[in-house]
């Protein structure tokens, strides 16, 4: 027997998707073993437990982790309701992280901090392929070294927001004003009230988090007066960010794009688009948000910078790994998700083979496998896990199957883009 073939498939991060992965792997006759760096599974998603998500409970249960529930007499919750971070953390991830053959994969308070090939750089090519991946993993303060046949990424983007800077970069002075800027969903009329009432608050982006914020501190103002808040948008179309309404197939979805809307119109916030963001300044106890053009957003107290996140690539320099040059996710991935095509943000399904990197059996599974890209689902990372767990195990065919369909968002029938337009977005 192949030394390989004793090793274990390593699994990075014990959140919705790496656990749906240890899940697949396990029907297939693998061993998962998954390293979570958190004391807990679903760290990220007990980050925003108070947000509720706009996809019900039927799109965010993998059919395999499902079938390892139900024989431990679980019982699914209703496949319609809308469920928050923390019910699908309570109801769904946890349970399943008790499930004995889960749990015995399980490995808490494993951070991995490099992946290389035992005894090779990314350099060498003779014998590749047969060489077990080698992982250096922090754990109880010391590090380790693990081996692996194969290694599904899945650890997220949570942990590495994108900056206030529309250059990409930390605007200048955002570091030093970094305890007045939070780069999360803040519970604005829960746990972070006091934060935020009677303030003014600056939410710089335009996606769904965005959304829920600003609806959030729109209902803080209806309570505590003085609570003022200011909406940065670098863009100057907020089409998208104003979603597809009742043509998008995630009611929830559009419905909040719906809401987003009639409180711009409202006049109950201040809207500034078109604004990219250079500067942050200190004055007077306030700060002050400078804009590339010179336009200023004086008097603000906190700033919620949600401008999207990027994947952490430093574990994985000794790997060779054939990226997207702007997004940062697979290469083959680019196209179907690059935002500046397609105004939707409707993926098609997608698995092993477009997912594959140069380095065999290593493969960036979840949202960090879309880069810098936003809008993506649980479903998506469910899918994407079947097809590599099967291609894993040879069964090529089951690997190049589609077996999911993605509600649309609507955005393209009711509001395309002109770059959209021009390119065929949605085809």
């Amino acid at each position: 027997m192949d030394k390989q073939d004793t090793l274990p498939v390593v699994v990075i991060g014990a959140g919705p998707v790496g656990l749906a992965a240890a899940a697949h792997l396990l029907a297939r006759g693998l061993e998962p073993l998954v390293l979570e760096a958190a004391d807990d599974v679903a760290a990220n998603v007990r980050d925003w437990g108070h947000v509720r998500v706009f996809s019900p409970w039927q799109f965010n249960i993998d059919k395999e982790a499902r079938r390892l529930l139900e024989a431990e007499g679980w019982q699914a919750p209703n496949p319609k309701a809308l469920p928050t971070g923390a019910e699908i953390v309570e109801q769904y991830l946890r349970p399943l992280s008790r499930v004995p053959s889960i749990a015995k994969a399980l490995r808490l308070g494993h951070r991995v901090t490099a992946i290389t090939r035992l005894s090779q750089d990314k350099v060498k090519t003779a014998g590749r392929e047969a060489t077990p991946f080698l992982l250096r993993v922090l754990a109880g303060g010391k590090e380790t070294e693990l081996l692996a046949s194969a290694v599904l990424d899945a650890s997220g983007t949570w942990a590495t927001p994108n900056p206030l800077g529309a250059n990409g970069l930390p605007a200048i002075g955002e570091r030093e004003a970094a305890a007045r800027i939070a780069y999360r969903i803040p519970d604005a009329t829960g746990a972070d009230r006091a934060r935020y009432a009677g303030k003014h608050t600056a939410v710089v982006g335009a996606g769904h988090s965005a959304a829920n914020t600003l609806l959030d501190l729109a209902r803080l103002a209806e309570e505590v007066p003085g609570t003022r808040l200011s909406w940065v948008v670098r863009s100057g179309d907020l089409d998208r960010a104003f979603g597809g309404g009742e043509a998008d197939g995630l009611a929830a979805r559009g419905a909040l794009g719906t809401a987003l809307r009639r409180l711009q119109e409202s006049g109950r916030l201040e809207l500034m688009n078109g604004f990219a963001v250079a500067r942050v300044e200190q004055t007077g106890g306030k700060l002050a948000l400078v804009a590339g053009d010179g336009r200023r957003l004086e008097g603000v107290d906190e700033v919620v910078a949600l401008t999207g996140q990027r994947p952490d690539l430093s574990p994985t320099r000794e790997l060779r790994l054939r990226l997207d040059p702007w997004l940062e996710c697979t290469e083959a991935l680019g196209p179907l998700i690059d935002p500046n095509l397609h105004s939707c943000g409707t993926v098609r399904p997608h698995g092993a083979t477009e997912l594959a990197h140069p380095e065999p059996g290593f493969f960036t599974v979840g949202i960090k496998s879309y880069g810098r890209a936003p809008t993506f689902l649980m479903a998506t990372g469910y899918e994407q896990v079947r097809s590599v767990a099967a291609y894993l195990a040879g069964d090529l065919e089951a690997a190049r199957e589609v077996r999911l369909e993605l509600p649309e968002t609507g955005v393209c029938n009711s509001r395309p883009s002109p770059v959209a337009k021009a390119k065929g977005c949605c085809g």
